[in-house]
């Protein structure tokens, strides 16, 4: 999954720095999901800080073209993927589309939004990556259009067990920038957590559902 150990470390250090991640072994955060979790994640803060997004956005770039080629579209999962998914399209000097969790109620009813014929090569852009659920109803919806998705490139990934397997059940190549381990092994080298917190931190990963502070 993960493409380059130095590329990897170095966004894990930007995504700490800029406070995207945040990791808090002392006082969990709770997930939507009803999960508590000592980490967490919003890449869309990366946005906000020029030098970030245009780190992120040609490491993303050299992967798509290093692993699938230049393709016919780049496609971004609404919401938290579109803003660096057109900068990737930019970089690359490609068409973009989006694609909503599902189809609009009203209107046209689309739920990818942008200009997409059947049989062009597209590459999906994610900036987070948990149970791969609502990334892989993305790759769902672009096949129906008859796009031919050629695979994904996200920013981050929590690395879950879940999230392997069912990228390996849709037969859907994933390539992320980080991952938690090099997070955690960084953070780790940057005196932002402890060996006590770090041995939390990996705690949670290996069974987050059940996790209990």
């Amino acid at each position: 999954m993960i493409m380059n150990k130095d590329t990897a470390k170095k966004t894990a250090e930007l995504l700490l720095q800029v406070k995207a991640i945040k990791l808090s072994p002392s006082k969990p955060f709770q997930w939507a999901s009803g999960w508590k979790s000592p980490i967490y994640c919003d890449n869309r803060v990366t946005l906000s800080y020029p030098s970030v997004r245009i780190f992120l956005k040609e490491e993303i770039a050299k992967i798509v073209e290093l692993e699938y080629g230049k393709p016919d579209v780049i496609a971004g999962v609404a919401t938290g993927a579109i803003a660096i998914g057109i900068l990737v399209a930019q970089e690359l000097g490609v068409p973009f589309v989006y694609v909503r969790p599902e189809p609009k109620k009203h209107g046209r009813k689309n739920q990818i939004e942008g200009y997409l014929e059947s049989g062009q090569n597209v590459v999906v852009i994610e900036d987070l990556i948990s149970t791969g659920k609502s990334s892989l109803n993305a790759v769902d919806a672009l096949k129906e259009e008859g796009a031919v998705v050629k695979g994904m490139v996200a920013i981050f990934s929590y690395g879950f067990e879940i999230a392997s397997n069912n990228f390996k059940e849709k037969n859907v190549s994933l390539k992320t920038l980080s991952n938690y381990e090099n997070l955690l092994e960084q953070a780790l080298d940057s005196n932002y957590i402890s060996d006590k917190e770090l041995v939390t931190l990996q705690s949670w990963r290996s069974n987050p559902s059940e996790w209990n502070q």
